[in-house]
């Protein structure tokens, strides 16, 4: 089983939030900078498989300061040896592909090959209503909402998707969809050297073009979705072999998933998914809930919720939520408590769910640098050992 990182990141504690506009202190995101490569570098020495960051925009709140993953990933890709970074993910419905894929593209180059791609549809209209005006008014899509938004959002995100694959994997890109068309009709090109040496050019017009240059890793990094709560979405990554990384969700969807991803892909059930779960380990069971409080539980209520997210954890069958926080703990919907704790939660887990790959969401700024350093520590030390097979 692989572990990997999750970051937002965040700036500030909540009590530094809760003193409002966290966002703009630039004290604060030096702060943050400084905690990231200290907590890269011991994850780069301690064994876990990768780093990945989320893509938001305009967040003066302090929650989700990741504007650019790519650049974060560059970050802390030149701070170490080993780690693979990623982005969980880029939103390509508000994004150019083209510059996408250049990115990730370069971004593997200057890693040796350590780069992961992850990809996302948007869902928080403030920043993705304003960043996707370029794709004919695309909006962001609510989670588990079926309707218009959400048909034009996921025809973004896929003729996006297919463009990125196409310019790493072919010398020159012709596409014509929907949303983009490479190259536009009539460009002109009158260039002797491109005539000799190059492609792509018909008559003093551009047919195709070649996106340099190609990722390092053959055909093409590694490529993930997050956070996956819908069957379509699911057999979507199965067919295309993308992993999809399921946030918490209701035990009878949980399993629908697992289910639609192995039939659609014929791989062993769990194969090709992932799960993010909050970590925290602490001394005591007292002391991780605390913790968790301050960090993960205050982050999902005053952040996430109000999108949506928690209607994954309803009973898809009844529409109600039927689980106590203690029954959420148990099963190992989040890894929170004392090591002993945090051990009976994974093999809860595991009992339950063939799991591949746990994504470990730890919440910095919000947890403090050394309970949080503390805690990947522990987890690589004592938890990742255990479970290795």
């Amino acid at each position: 089983m692989k572990t990997s990182l999750f970051y937002l990141p965040s700036v500030g504690s909540r009590a530094q939030m809760e003193k409002g506009m966290a966002g703009l202190d630039g004290r604060l995101y030096q702060q943050m900078l400084k905690e990231l490569g200290e907590q890269a570098r011991l994850a780069d020495d301690a064994g876990y498989d990768s780093i990945s960051f989320t893509e938001h925009h305009f967040h003066v709140e302090g929650f989700e300061v990741s504007n650019n993953p790519v650049l974060l990933d560059l970050f802390v890709g030149m701070q170490t040896k080993r780690l693979r970074v990623g982005q969980l993910g880029v939103v390509l419905p508000a994004s150019n592909p083209i510059r996408v894929a250049e990115d990730i593209a370069m971004l593997d180059h200057m890693t040796g090959g350590r780069a992961c791609a992850g990809f996302a549809r948007g869902y928080q209209r403030r920043w993705v209503d304003v960043m996707a005006q370029q794709t004919h008014g695309i909006h962001g899509a609510s989670p588990l909402e079926n309707d218009a938004i959400d048909e034009a959002n996921r025809a973004a995100f896929e003729e996006c998707f297919t463009i990125i694959k196409k310019a790493w994997t072919e010398d020159m890109l012709n596409y014509q969809g929907k949303y983009w068309r490479i190259p536009p009709q009539g460009t002109p090109w009158n260039i002797e050297f491109t005539d000799k040496y190059g492609a792509g050019v018909e008559n003093g017009t551009v047919k195709a073009v070649g996106v340099t240059p190609k990722p390092l890793q053959k055909p093409h990094p590694p490529i993930f979705q997050p956070f996956t709560t819908s069957e379509r979405s699911v057999r979507w990554c199965a067919e295309q072999g993308v992993t999809a990384v399921l946030p918490p969700v209701h035990p009878k969807l949980e399993d629908r998933l697992f289910d639609s991803y192995h039939e659609m892909s014929g791989k062993p059930r769990g194969e090709g998914l992932g799960l993010l779960r909050d970590l925290i380990i602490a001394d005591t069971d007292e002391e991780a809930m605390a913790l968790w409080q301050d960090s993960g539980h205050y982050c999902n209520t005053s952040w996430f919720a109000p999108f949506g997210f928690g209607k994954a954890m309803l009973d898809p069958d009844t529409g109600e939520f039927d689980m106590a926080e203690g029954d959420f703990l148990k099963m190992g919907y989040a890894l929170v408590g004392s090591l002993d704790t945090v051990c009976r939660q994974m093999e809860a887990l595991l009992k339950r769910l063939p799991a591949r790959w746990i994504f470990a969401w730890g919440y910095n700024s919000l947890l403090p640098h050394a309970k949080l350093m503390k805690t990947l520590e522990l987890y690589a030390t004592k938890v990742m050992p255990r479970f290795a097979g």
